[in-house]
C-alpha cells in the first residue's frame, strides 16, 4: 500500500492513492479548517473500516438496513504535546427490518476478528462500542484483538 502527500498552501496537503484524492488541513490558526485534520482522518478510517465489515456481514445475512451510521467519538490527552487520542467510543446505529442478535454478532466480530484499523489502535488506546438498533440498546463491548 502506497500513498502520496503533496503540500498545496498554508497547511493543505492532498493525498493521493490508488487514483482518489483526499484533502487535509489543519484548525485556525494555523490552517484555515478547509478539510478534516489527519486526526479526524484516521478517526474516519476506524469508523469507516468497522462499518463496512459490519454493513457487509449484514448484506450476507439479508438484513434489510434502512439506515446505518457509525458516530466516532475520541478523548484526547490534555496538558503538551504530543496531543494523542486516549481512548474511543463507537456508536453504531441501525434501523431497519433488523434482527438485533445478527447485527450484536456483526459488531463483535469486526471488533473482534475482522477490522485492521481497530486492531492497529487498539493496541494503543481502548475502544468501547455500543450498539443501537431501532432505538433501543442492543448490546456493547470493547475491542479485543488476539
Amino acid at each position: 500500500m502506497k500513498l502520496n502527500l503533496s503540500w498545496q498552501d498554508r497547511m493543505v496537503f492532498v493525498a493521493a492513492a490508488a487514483g482518489c484524492e483526499t484533502k487535509m488541513d489543519a484548525k485556525a490558526p494555523i490552517g484555515q479548517g478547509s478539510a478534516l485534520t489527519p486526526k479526524e482522518l484516521v478517526l474516519a478510517g476506524l469508523g469507516g473500516c468497522t462499518a463496512m465489515d459490519v454493513i457487509a456481514l449484514m448484506r450476507k445475512h439479508k438484513q434489510k438496513v434502512t439506515r446505518f451510521d457509525v458516530k466516532v467519538d475520541a478523548s484526547v490527552s490534555q496538558g503538551g504535546h504530543p496531543v494523542v487520542f486516549t481512548a474511543a467510543t463507537l456508536t453504531f446505529e441501525l434501523d431497519g427490518e433488523v434482527d438485533p442478535s445478527v447485527a450484536l454478532e456483526a459488531v463483535k466480530l469486526s471488533q473482534t476478528k475482522y477490522c485492521g484499523v481497530s486492531t492497529m489502535l487498539s493496541k494503543a488506546f481502548p475502544i468501547r462500542w455500543e450498539l443501537v438498533v431501532n432505538g433501543t440498546s442492543a448490546g456493547q463491548g470493547q475491542a479485543e484483538f488476539g
